[in-house]
């Protein structure tokens, strides 16, 4: 999962993202149009290049996953905020005099407003669904964001399928890595393992992932039962108790190596 923002100055925010290049909401641009955003942003001299900043933040499938499984579960969510907080964070880190920032929402708009207010009080905040369509910066961020997450799949491909695959598209093998995406549950289902399911490059917190698991007929369920515990007023001593009889067990840690120890050792 990626997570992008972009900044760039308010008097140019609708005129040059909108009106110039054309920026949309990432998934009702074409691969090869986004590509060429990108190419143009990070491309010096261009007026993209000079006058605007951006910055993606990449959360791998097993970090989430991890997060997310572990006892006291960190959600999705929670995952989602903190990384967009970072992000802004830093931005404000190099200088820039932020007055406004506009966001993609999780979860309920305002909610979500709320809490980035507490930690941003001196700036103008718009929460809003679909705010990538909306708002041309949001658009902007989401392009980077598809760009990177796209080209870290392309990148991941060879790694896992290894060099006799490694010409093929990752994205034409295993997909986008959404659950509308037939390649990607075609994959999921080709790609299961009977024990383990699959290795890091899937995120076993994902429900698509775990329906398949759970399904019938999926890998071997592996329960891990809790063991009774009736040992737990054990003394360290009790651990070394003597095999030799009753009269030896009064020195427990003298039958230590499996032969007396007596004073003539000494």
């Amino acid at each position: 999962m990626v997570y992008g923002l972009f900044y760039l100055p308010l008097s140019q925010h609708r005129t040059l993202l909108a009106d110039t290049h054309h920026f949309d909401d990432s998934k009702v641009l074409t691969p090869a149009f986004r590509s060429s955003l990108m190419r143009t942003l990070c491309t010096a001299s261009t007026d993209l290049h000079n006058i605007c900043g951006w910055a993606t933040r990449v959360m791998s499938a097993r970090d989430i996953g991890a997060d997310m499984l572990r006892p006291n579960s960190y959600n999705l969510n929670a995952q989602s905020m903190d990384a967009t907080i970072d992000l802004i964070k830093r931005v404000f880190e190099l200088g820039v005099n932020v007055k406004e920032i506009y966001i993609d929402t999780i979860g309920q708009p305002a909610t979500y407003q709320r809490m980035l207010e507490r930690v941003f009080p001196t700036v103008r905040i718009t929460v809003a669904k679909k705010a990538d369509s909306l708002y041309p910066c949001v658009s902007a961020a989401s392009v980077c964001a598809k760009v990177t997450r796209d080209a870290a799949l392309e990148m991941a491909w060879p790694a896992y399928a290894g060099e006799e695959h490694g010409a093929v598209s990752g994205e034409a093998k295993w997909g986008s890595g959404y659950p509308s995406d037939v390649r990607c549950s075609s994959w999921l289902k080709q790609s299961m393992d009977p024990l383990f399911g699959w290795g890091s490059e899937c995120r076993f917190s994902w429900g698509t992932a775990k329906d398949m698991l759970e399904a019938k007929g999926a890998p071997v369920k592996v329960e891990w039962p809790a063991e009774e515990d009736d040992d737990e007023n054990l003394k360290m001593t009790q651990f070394f108790t003597s095999a030799h009889g009753e009269d030896e067990q009064q020195g427990t840690l003298a039958n230590w190596f499996g032969r007396r120890v007596t004073e003539e050792i000494f």
